[in-house]
């Protein structure tokens, strides 16, 4: 009989606090509650790399003034919109959600005429989506990659940090992944960013786009779109 002792069990990691660790590298604060919801949805057996990345997924699809702890240093001051002060940096990360995206350089009008132009199914040809892009040169191509309307730029955005403040937001420069083809409900990380007169200012080298929708909202923004740019065009319907 072997005298050798039973090899010992391997520690179990600690996936809660391996999660939050994660999550917060993206600038994210999920709340215990969060956490202890996710977890006890997976597979105990899961690797920890895939349960991180499922948590990150999960987390960018959920409110997060309902899902966060809403860190003092991790939202926005509470007189961010405060139009009285000149010109502000607000140091460090926050992240915040997208509740409405404008294309402050198309008018109104045009925008209407792109979806009811989509809606006649006028994009179409045959089977296959068409998309007119204008290149650099001024002419025309088509591509394949959906009937989604072009974004011109620059957006002007309603943003929300997880302590439920809103603060509309300006693209003083072209971010990566800032258009009309974003989701409601997308996170944005702000990195030591401008507040400019109560408008946080956008530009790459303090944005983010993280991604996520909050499908609800996004469903609710796209159905009620057109109808919106109207009232705010004064367009009434039959005109």
């Amino acid at each position: 009989m072997s005298s050798a002792n039973p090899p010992l069990p391997t520690p179990t990691p600690n996936i809660f606090a391996a999660l939050s660790a994660h999550l917060a590298s993206k600038a994210l604060c999920p709340s215990q509650a969060w956490l202890s919801s996710f977890l006890s949805t997976t597979r105990p057996s899961t690797p920890l790399p895939a349960l991180q990345k499922t948590a990150l997924f999960r987390f960018l699809a959920t409110d997060i003034t309902t899902t966060s702890q809403p860190l003092p240093t991790a939202v926005l001051p509470a007189n961010v919109a405060d139009g009285s002060i000149n010109e502000r940096m607000v140091r460090g990360s926050v992240v915040v959600q997208v509740l409405d995206i404008d294309d402050v350089g198309r008018s109104r009008w045009s925008q209407v005429e792109a979806l009811e132009a989509a809606e006649r199914g006028e994009t179409n040809k045959g089977r296959e989506i068409i998309r007119v892009v204008p290149n650099e040169d001024g002419n025309t191509a088509d591509t394949t990659q959906g009937a989604q309307e072009k974004s011109s730029g620059p957006h002007k955005l309603l943003l929300q940090d997880a302590q439920g403040l809103k603060v509309y937001s300006f693209e003083l420069h072209a971010v990566e992944g800032i258009g009309l083809s974003m989701s409601i409900g997308a996170k944005l990380r702000l990195r030591d960013v401008t507040v400019a007169r109560g408008v946080v200012l956008l530009e790459p080298r303090s944005t983010e786009v993280l991604g996520g929708k909050v499908e609800a909202w996004d469903k609710k923004w796209r159905d009620g779109r057109k109808d919106t740019l109207k009232a705010k065009a004064g367009i009434r319907d039959g005109d």
